[in-house]
C-alpha cells in the first residue's frame, strides 16, 4: 500500500533528522514512489521553509551562511562558546606565542584566558582589547583594513605582518565546517588572512559551536584535514563527528 503525500512528507523529515541530508534516489527506494515524485515533494517541503534542496538531495537546513555582525553572533549560542573557550584556554601555557583570528568565539577566548606570560597577535580589535586590559605581558595588534562587520582587520598588510612570525598554537574561528568542503568563512580577505595564520603556526586549533557543522561559507579557509584539533559542543551530532574522526581530525566534545 503507497503512502499518503502526509506520510512521505513526515517521513522525508524524520530521515533528515536523523541524517542530516539524504539524496533522491535514497528516498524513491526508500518511499516505492519514482524520483519525480519526491521531487516534488521535496520542493513543496522547500517552499514551506523545512528542508533545502541542493543538487538531487535534500538537506535540514541551508548550508550557506549569511555574513552578520560579531555583536548578533555573540548573543547566539553563549553557553556552548564559554565552554569551548574554557577548554581552549586550558591548552595555553606561559611563555607561548599564539595567534587569535576573529569572531564572536574567538572574543570570548580572550575573555576566558588567565595566563599572562603569553605573546598574543591578534586579527580581532576586540580581542586585542580585551588581553591588553587583563595585563597581558604582550598583545601584536595586525594591521590593514578593519571589517566592520567583524571588528577584525583583513588584507595584505595584515598578511604581510604575519609572514614575520612563528607561533606555537592558532585560535581559528570559523563560520562553516564541512568534511569535504572544508572551512569557511563568509569574507574572501578574511579567508586569506586565516590561511597566512595557518602557515604562521605550529598547531592549528578550530573553536566551532555545532551550529557551525554541515554549513559553509562564501571562501575556503583550508581543507579538513589541515587542522590539527577541533573542539566543539556535545550537540554535534555522532554522524558528523564520525566523519571527521575519519578525516584524522582530533576532536574534543566540551
Amino acid at each position: 500500500m503507497s503512502l499518503s503525500i502526509a506520510e512521505r512528507h513526515r517521513t522525508i523529515l524524520e530521515q533528515l533528522r536523523e541524517k542530516g541530508s539524504i539524496s533522491v534516489n535514497e528516498l524513491s527506494d526508500r518511499l516505492g514512489v519514482s524520483a519525480v515524485t519526491i521531487r516534488k515533494d521535496l520542493k513543496q517541503l522547500e517552499s514551506m521553509g523545512l528542508l533545502y534542496k541542493s543538487h538531487g538531495s535534500a538537506l535540514l537546513q541551508n548550508p550557506y551562511i549569511a555574513d552578520r555582525h560579531v555583536n548578533e553572533k555573540e548573543q547566539l549560542f553563549v553557553a556552548q562558546k564559554q565552554s569551548i573557550t574554557r577548554y581552549a584556554a586550558g591548552l595555553i601555557s606561559g611563555g607561548e606565542n599564539l595567534i587569535l583570528a576573529s569572531g564572536s568565539t574567538i572574543n570570548e577566548l580572550a575573555r576566558q584566558l588567565t595566563v599572562k606570560n603569553i605573546t598574543v597577535i591578534c586579527a580581532s580589535l576586540t580581542a586585542a582589547r580585551e588581553l591588553a586590559a587583563k595585563g597581558v605581558n604582550e598583545v601584536i595588534q595586525l594591521g590593514g583594513a578593519v571589517r566592520s562587520t567583524s571588528a577584525s582587520v583583513v588584507g595584505p598588510i595584515a598578511e604581510r605582518m604575519l609572514d614575520g612570525f612563528r607561533c606555537s598554537k592558532l585560535f581559528l574561528g570559523v563560520d562553516g565546517i564541512d568534511t569535504s568542503f572544508g572551512l569557511t568563512t563568509t569574507h574572501a580577505f578574511e579567508a586569506s588572512l586565516n590561511q597566512q595564520m595557518i602557515r604562521s603556526a605550529d598547531k592549528v586549533i578550530v573553536l566551532a559551536d555545532s551550529s557551525k557543522f554541515g554549513r559553509r561559507g562564501f571562501s575556503r579557509i583550508c581543507n579538513i584535514d589541515e587542522v590539527d584539533l577541533i573542539i566543539t559542543d556535545k550537540g554535534l551530532s555522532m554522524q558528523l563527528a564520525r566523519g571527521l574522526e575519519e578525516k584524522g581530525v582530533e576532536l574534543v566534545l566540551v
